[in-house]
């Protein structure tokens, strides 16, 4: 159960990463700055400023899926360039290592806490103890896998990022503007990863 429970934080992750890569073909790195950036942000407002753990949260997943839409602005130069995929990967790993360089700089090494859920006694579940924030991970990463499976089937812009996906020449022939698709795309996926970090 603890493993799934794991599992279920990085399906979460995951599933952005696959998003971004199935719709715009870049192996997106950088994603994992993404959920940092978000974890720290959340730590940034709720403990260090004292900001409501509500708002702090609101204002940790915009900035993260804000930095996750300012990295697509950094590949979209590349794709004006048609720069090669390796490239393009290079640039990804670049912006991982900035991110990480980023959050040393002023956040140091050492392990942080949130230290908002209190330490309760889990729930025993055939055995096994679950505690209830556990429980709400595997809640939220269902919901969210819900929500996109939703979005991307019956959504005009789902469809139009399935499109995309399969055939990008295809789809702008058909009216679909690609790079608006690139944009949504990483907002969504960046969403997904931001949460993610929240979760971790």
């Amino acid at each position: 159960l603890n493993g799934l429970i794991a599992g279920s934080i990085y399906a979460l992750i995951a599933s952005g990463f696959s998003l971004i890569y199935s719709v715009s073909r870049i192996i997106h790195f950088a994603h994992g700055a993404v959920l940092m950036f978000s974890a720290y942000f959340l730590y940034l407002f709720f403990r260090i400023i004292g900001i409501n753990f509500e708002i702090s949260v609101l204002i940790a997943i915009l900035l993260a899926v804000g930095i996750g839409y300012l990295m697509n602005l950094i590949y979209k130069q590349f794709r004006k360039r048609n720069a090669s995929p390796v490239i393009v990967l290079i640039a990804s790993f670049a912006l991982l290592t900035l991110s990480e360089a980023l959050i040393l700089l002023f956040f140091g090494a050492d392990a942080k806490f949130i230290g908002f859920f209190k330490v309760t006694k889990g729930i025993n579940v055939l055995g096994a103890m679950i505690t209830p924030l556990q429980i709400l991970i595997v809640l939220t990463s269902i919901i969210l896998f819900l929500f996109l499976m939703i979005f991307m089937k019956k959504t005009k812009t789902g469809k139009a990022m399935r499109a995309v996906a399969d055939n990008k020449d295809v789809a702008e022939v058909m009216g679909i503007s690609a790079e608006r698709i690139y944009a949504y795309t990483f907002v969504i996926g960046s969403l997904m990863g931001a949460i993610g970090g929240l979760l971790i």
